[in-house]
């Protein structure tokens, strides 16, 4: 039976082009068919170099309230053969030591992009007349097993990092990074990471358990899937059961700034220094929806007080440009805590942000 992967369908270009024409009375060509990662038929592929890219559907053409949902209205893909990049939402909660609801974090999220346009004047980014770009849906996770989860993403990145798609990864809550990381070490080797989160994920195991949302970084050291003198922790702040929890990051080469080192202050040169230690090898960004303080981001599981902006935010992700970045996820956003929808809002924006200092995005 197949069960890797399931999503839903979106307008695509060619779809855009349709709904105007439905729209004013022209006619064009008409919507792609609904397509999931589970379906066997192949994606749409880029045939030539001169072929067009994908781009969100315009608002002065297209209302926001037309289409079925996708990140950006973006075309939702099948495969991810053809693609330079590519959305992918994973909704999995069952590792959760808290609050519930990141299961409907990527869809949230999805609703929430309807803001977002294809252009970043802010760094000038162009990203998609630089990539092509689609939403491949959502992997099909396991809500009745964590372990069989952790599989089925483990084996639906493989098939993303295999055509040499970088993804974005609409979670979910933060033991997904886990499985991503067991794929992408697969093709890159043991990668660099930068870590955006108030709690640092890095515990052995609770109530028994090796596996959930406290210990996917853990996890990742145990399996030699990081490259520890590459890894920095931005955002760490909150209580513990010790007077010196970081210890064992430490330990292992991992440079941890907590929340406190960055109030009131531009993160421009702390990114400075980061990318100097990064340097031109393969890292992964995994941002922690709950490193922002829950005044501007209350929709999550373990919120903590006194956390990072959502200027500071961008600072760290606008940080990132010329780095060589293979993936990346937005993770623990859970709407049921967050009816106004700002959490989701904040997530789809970084998300943006992401996609806009990718290796290759066009800045002009």
């Amino acid at each position: 039976m197949q069960r890797l992967l399931a999503s839903g369908c979106s307008l695509g270009l060619r779809g855009a082009l349709g709904a105007q024409g439905l729209c004013s009375g022209r006619t064009g060509p008409g919507p792609r068919p609904a397509a999931g990662l589970c379906d066997t038929r192949r994606g749409l592929s880029r045939q030539a170099s001169d072929a067009p890219l994908n781009h969100p559907l315009n608002s002065e053409f297209v209302a926001r309230s037309v289409g079925v949902c996708s990140m950006m209205r973006l075309p939702v893909q099948s495969s991810p053969e053809g693609l330079d990049a590519a959305f992918v939402g994973v909704p999995l909660d069952i590792g959760t030591s808290n609050r519930p609801g990141a299961r409907f974090g990527p869809r949230r999220i999805r609703e929430e992009s309807v803001m977002l346009r294809s252009a970043n004047p802010s760094t000038g980014a162009l990203p998609f007349q630089s990539l092509m770009v689609a939403d491949l849906g959502d992997v099909n996770v396991n809500l009745y097993n964590l372990q069989d989860s952790c599989q089925l993403i483990r084996e639906a990145y493989e098939k993303i990092a295999a055509v040499g798609c970088v993804p974005l990864t609409l979670g979910g809550d933060h033991t997904i990074t886990y499985p991503i990381l067991q794929a992408l070490a697969k093709k890159h080797g043991p990668v660099g990471l930068l870590h955006v989160d108030a709690h640092t994920d890095t515990a052995d195991k609770a109530l028994g358990e090796k596996l959930y949302h406290g210990t996917p970084f853990r996890r990742c050291v145990d399996e030699g899937l990081l490259d520890c003198k590459r890894v920095v922790q931005i955002g760490i702040r909150g209580s513990s059961t010790t007077l010196d929890p970081y210890r064992y990051n430490r330990s292992q080469g991992f440079r941890v700034v907590l929340a406190e080192d960055c109030w009131m202050k531009s993160l421009v040169p702390l990114m400075g220094e980061v990318r100097q230690q990064m340097g031109g090898k393969p890292i992964y960004i995994s941002f922690d929806i709950d490193a922002l303080d829950p005044a501007y981001a209350p929709g999550t599981g373990t919120p903590e007080i006194a956390g990072l902006t959502p200027s500071q935010a961008l600072e760290i992700i606008r940080g990132c440009q010329g780095l060589n970045v293979v993936g990346c996820d937005l993770v623990e956003v859970s709407p049921l805590y967050d009816p106004s929808g700002n959490t989701a809002l904040l997530a789809a924006n970084l998300l943006f942000e992401m996609l806009c200092v990718l290796p290759k995005v066009k800045v002009v």
